[in-house]
């Protein structure tokens, strides 16, 4: 199973930026792609972006232009740049896997908590 852990949550204020980090157990950017996704309590998990196996990053419309997805092969460590952050984008960020393939399983963690003030 895939090991995920995320880090670099943090408390801004709106316009603010924050970076985010996911590493991996492996390297499993080409076999099983990486994804944020971001959940707040009651709500349902939310899709942020997705950079599957064929390289090509994928964003939720509401993080077009201020999210940006960027992987670090040599350090298995997928990396969500979060600028001109919003008050609505307050939410616990955690990552995962992209492909179902049985050697891509993981488990959900805790996440990262971001949380933006006006």
């Amino acid at each position: 199973q895939v090991r995920l852990a995320e880090s670099g949550g943090g408390s801004v204020q709106a316009g603010g930026s924050l970076k985010l980090a996911c590493v991996a157990s492996g390297n499993i950017f080409r076999t099983c792609g990486m994804a944020w996704y971001r959940q707040v309590p009651g709500h349902e998990r939310e899709l942020v972006g997705s950079l599957s196996t064929d390289g090509i990053p994928r964003y939720a419309d509401s993080v077009k232009g201020r999210f940006t997805l960027s992987p670090d092969n040599a350090k298995a460590t997928l990396y969500l740049q979060m600028n001109n952050l919003k008050v609505e984008d307050t939410a616990a960020y955690m990552c995962a896997t992209v492909s179902l393939k049985r050697i891509c399983r993981f488990s959900w963690g805790q996440g990262t908590q971001v949380t933006v003030s006006s």
